[in-house]
Formats: structure tokens, sequence, C-alpha cells
């Protein structure tokens, strides 16, 4: 999941798409308080376009952790990969389904709210920005753990700190983009999106590569089937597809909605395919040494290395904003209209940074990749994506829905449960004993 993907995760959420359009369609949105307001919607966005967006958007952090996935689950693992691919392609249609009900539906939190109520909407928020601010907090350790790989044998005389290098460069790094958060307007910064997702192009291109001309035989071993470590690696494999909560804005973007299903099945089959190399290569590659984080194993001497690790740097410093933004202005409408713009503009700016640093300090404490994206996955992302969207289309259709397919979507909401349930059982024990080890280690 991509955080300007994952990462324009708020209840209006994606500022990642590139529309340019005229046509507009004006519909009245409920503010929550009784009233309505109008909002023009622009709806111009041709079939490609909005696979190119779909796409770029669910390509992420994934790609970093997939090769790790393959490896400790084993080759058959891939079937999993491939089945949440295909899943959350359907649960994207379902979602598409939900859409078209209702005009006045403009986000994922409204398509909760719509199938249950104000309960719905409010655990569809809550969900939703659990998952962008875990994820935010995954992007902020993979970071720091590339910065540490960057200036490894590097050392800044920060004893005053009691930082390491790669923390105070991390910490740098966050008071840097500090300023983002306190834009009114994203527009502004919308070309550090497309800085994402050009980032997250040359992470893949710099495996590719190494595995063509980097001097490194793809050649590890690879085991056939580690069933004990499928709980915890389906967290990783199903974030690497939960981008669901932008979706709504692709469709309403749309020239023509009744193409959104083609536009999810041919979007999650190239970012499947997409997966699905990545994960091949990197643990052809590296095998059982494969890191939680494939740009960690790269050969330290190759330029295309160093791309890399600058790349997954670079890639957290241009989401924080997109992600961070909508969840603070979410405060913002909750003042009463007596207070001026410039009051509203400055409580936005404090909670945008008060979560940016809340992210920091976390990242810092827990600096566990593997655990903390597994968790991520299981806790909150198999949720948004594949069991909220199942249970809303039931509920919103059920007058309508055949018996086939209520026992489809019944039957995907259990195992997504389970599944869900024991992954967060796994990586929160892993994560536990990590950080038991850690401290008896420092006591």
């Amino acid at each position: 999941m991509n955080i300007s993907d994952v990462c324009s995760k708020g209840s209006n959420t994606n500022r990642d798409l590139h529309v340019h359009d005229e046509k507009k369609l004006t519909v009245l949105i409920d503010n929550g308080d009784g009233a309505a307001r109008k909002e023009d919607i622009k709806t111009n966005s041709s079939f490609l376009h909005s696979v190119i967006n779909m796409s770029a958007i669910l390509i992420g952090l994934g790609q970093l952790s997939t090769p790790y996935a393959l490896q400790k689950g084993g080759w058959a693992s891939s079937f999993l990969l491939i089945g949440f691919g295909i899943l959350c392609a359907y649960t994207s249609h379902l979602l598409g389904k939900c859409l078209k009900k209702d005009e006045k539906i403009r986000n994922y939190s409204d398509i909760g709210n719509h199938a249950f109520g104000a309960k719905g909407k409010v655990i569809a928020s809550t969900f939703i920005y659990l998952e962008v601010f875990m994820a935010l907090v995954s992007f902020t350790i993979a970071l720091n753990d590339n910065l540490a790989t960057v200036f490894d044998g590097k050392h800044l005389n920060i004893s005053w700190t009691h930082l390491s290098t790669s923390q105070f460069l991390t910490v740098t790094a966050v008071i840097l983009a500090l300023p983002t958060v306190w834009l009114k307007d994203l527009s502004k910064i919308s070309f550090l999106s497309v800085v994402g997702i050009i980032l997250s192009f040359l992470i893949f291109y710099s495996v590719i590569h190494i595995a063509a001309f980097g001097g490194v035989k793809a050649n590890r071993f690879i085991p056939v089937l580690q069933l004990h470590n499928i709980p915890a690696i389906s967290g990783l494999y199903v974030f690497s597809f939960s981008t669901h909560v932008v979706f709504p804005d692709i469709y309403r973007s749309m020239k023509d909605p009744s193409k959104f299903t083609k536009v999810s099945i041919v979007s999650f089959t190239v970012v499947t395919t997409f997966y699905t190399t990545i994960a091949f290569v990197g643990a052809k590659l590296f095998g059982p040494e494969v890191s939680s984080q494939v740009t960690l194993n790269m050969p330290k001497h190759l330029i295309v290395t160093k791309i890399a690790l600058w790349a997954t740097v670079l890639a957290p410093l241009t989401k924080y904003a997109f992600a961070l933004v909508p969840i603070a202005s979410q405060y913002d409408r909750k003042l009463p209209s007596s207070v001026s713009s410039k009051t509203r503009w400055f409580i936005r700016g404090i909670v945008g940074s008060m979560l940016l640093i809340l992210v920091l300090i976390l990242a810092l404490a827990v600096p566990y990749f593997e655990q903390v994206l597994g968790l991520t996955g299981s806790l909150v992302s198999i949720s948004v994506s594949i069991i909220f969207p199942c249970a809303f289309y039931t509920k919103i259709y059920w007058s309508q829905i055949s018996k086939p397919f209520l026992v489809l979507n019944v039957s995907l909401i259990v195992i997504a449960s389970v599944l869900g349930v024991l992954g967060t059982i796994s990586s929160s024990k892993s994560l536990m004993n990590i950080v038991i080890k850690k401290s008896l280690s420092v006591s």
C-alpha cells in the first residue's frame, strides 16, 4: 500500500489523483449537522488515466516487504499473494457498486454511513485513520533503516542528543517535512505525489537491475511452504493491496464510472504481477538472508543500490502532508463557524504537527519494520480492504443480493477475520518478544 497511496487516506482522502478535467457533477453532501452543501466533482478521467492512478496508488511498501514474505512463507505462499490481489480487486468492484447506489456517497466513510448509519461511519473512519497512522510509522522506520545503511560507518558528533547518526538524521528529515502539514492547499505540493510514484518505480528498477546486471546470482533457495509463518506474512501481503479508501475518489473522477470494475481488474492484475515479480526476484537474489526491506540487502558498492536507498529515504517525505492534513482537517470542521480562518489554520497545523511528531517518536521507539507492517496489515488493512467492503455491499444490497453472492461475501468476511486475528496475534507476539529482549539486554 502506497501512502500517498496509503497515504492519501483521510475522509476525502486521495490527493494523488492527477485529473485534468472540465466536466463537473454537482452533488449535495451531508455536513453531518443536518445541513448540506453543494460540491462539484471533476468527472473526466479516462479509462487509461484511471488505471494509471489506481496502479500508482497501489504500489508502495509492498515492494520492500514481499521478497521477505515470500522467503518466509515459501514459494507456495505466492498463491496467497495472488489470492489477495484477486480478492482486493473483487472488493474494489463491490465498493464501486456501493458508490453507484447513491451519488451523495463521496468517500469510504460515507459508504460505511450508508450501510450501517453513524456507527458505520465512525468505525470506518477510525480504521482509516489508524491505518494511515500505522503506515506512516512503517514508512518512517524504513526511512531510519535505510539512512543507517546509507551512512553506515559514518558518525556525527552528536552525543549530546543521545541519538544514533541515523536517528538524528531521521529527526532532521521529519523536521524538514513539518512545514508541509501546515499547508491549507495541498495542490501547491501536488508534484510530491508524482515524485513519490517515481521513487517507487526506481526501487523496483534497482532490484531488477541487480538481478540482471549487478553480479548477484538469483539462484538462492526458496522453501516450498512454511505453514507456521503464514499468519505473520498474510499481514504483509494484504497491506500491499490495501488502498481501498481512495477508490471512491477514482470512481467519482471517472468520465464513465461504469468501467470502474474493468479499471480495478486491469490495475490489480498489473500490480499483482509487479509484486509477485519483485517477490521472487528478491527472494532468489538473497535467500534466507533477505531483509524485511529488500533495499537493505543490495550490494552497497553499486550505484543502483544508492538510488534505491535514497528513494526509500525520500519517499516518506513526499507522503506526510497528503496523509496527515486530511486527518487534521477533521478537527477544523468540528470547530464553531465563528472561529476565524487563521485560527482554524493554526489549529489544523498544530494537530498535524503533533501527529507527525508522534509518528516519529513511535518509529524511533519501536523500529521493527516487519512486525509493525505485519500488525498494520492484519489488524487494520484486512478489514479496510476485504471485511468492510463485503459487509457494506451485503448490507446495502441485502434485498437484491443473490444467495451465492451472499454466501461468498459472508465466507470472505469469516476467512479474512480468522486470518486477521491469527496475523494480529502472531505479529503482536513477535513485536512483544523483540521489545522484551531489547529491554532485558539494556538492563
